[in-house]
């Protein structure tokens, strides 16, 4: 559906050098601390901007050979993009009908009168959350294949966060759609994505299932004197503390299994990115 093959964009004070792949009918998360390379990827995906270097292909075809029709199958939400807050919704109606000839009028009303999004209300008087929807709803509305999306539920409390979460759900549902999107809230990643990749510095560092990121990853908690005991082949990262070490596996059955002394703790996304950007090698 989407691949990147070492793709780069050289600025003066930050490079990226990218690859990684969105697989039909899948979720992929990107996630990383600002500045990591995340809002630059998408740009580079779509256009945006110019690269220095790499491959993309969108449906199997370098992205600058996409007809109209190909970029009418992709779906968009990035953080600092989207309509001018003095048109309502109805203004925006004769807007979306132009530029996507499978446009499901209907369908978007009816989802905007679900979220309780106005119709007749200029959008900058919108709170936060219903900015949010209308932007996920837009990129929704044209039976879009691929949607990619930059923080979509970025500043967003709990409620208007999982009523976006359910809407890509369902959106999902179709089969044979796929979404790329980033967020800095892990939850929200862990139960949508089926895998994750790590971006930090402008490199993609980790790619990893969730199921298996979520299940057999783990952070141990040990002494300088378990440490020095430890086999250490399946150490990814360790972090110094001040009773030893923290020490991230990707197999953490194979240290409780053998050592059953030491403390054990299930792994999640915040405490791999943690380990990966602030630990050493092993």
């Amino acid at each position: 559906m989407l691949k990147l093959e070492n793709v780069e964009k050289h600025y003066e004070q930050f490079d990226l050098k990218c690859s990684l792949e969105v697989h039909k009918g899948c979720v992929t998360g990107l996630i990383g601390q600002n500045g990591a390379g995340k809002s630059t990827t998408f740009k580079a995906i779509l256009g945006l901007i110019n690269t220095d270097g790499g491959k993309i292909e969108v449906f199997g075809k370098e992205i600058k050979s996409l007809s109209a029709k190909d970029k009418e199958e992709i779906g968009v939400v990035l953080s600092d993009s989207g309509f001018s807050g003095y048109l309502t919704v109805k203004d925006i109606l004769p807007i979306l009908t132009s530029m996507y000839s499978a446009f499901d009028q209907n369908d978007f009303l009816k989802k905007c009168r679900h979220f309780s999004i106005p119709m007749d209300r200029k959008i900058k008087e919108f709170s936060t959350g219903m900015k949010a929807k209308l932007k996920v709803l837009v990129a929704m509305s044209h039976n879009a294949k691929l949607l990619i999306l930059d923080e979509p539920t970025a500043g967003l409390d709990v409620i208007a966060r999982d009523e976006l979460l359910d809407l890509m759900r369902e959106y999902m549902e179709q089969g044979d759609a796929s979404i790329l999107i980033s967020s800095h809230i892990s939850s929200d990643l862990e139960g949508l994505c089926d895998d994750i990749y790590m971006i930090h510095d402008g490199q993609i560092i980790m790619h990893e299932e969730t199921d298996r990121l979520l299940g057999d990853y783990g952070v141990l908690k040990v002494t300088a004197q378990e440490y020095d005991k430890l086999d250490k082949r399946y150490i990814l990262k360790r972090k110094k503390e001040h009773y030893g070490y923290s020490c991230l596996t990707n197999e953490k059955q194979y240290y409780l299994d053998n050592y059953r002394g030491i403390t054990v703790e299930k792994g999640n996304i915040d405490e791999v990115i943690t380990m990966m950007i602030r630990g050493e090698e092993k």
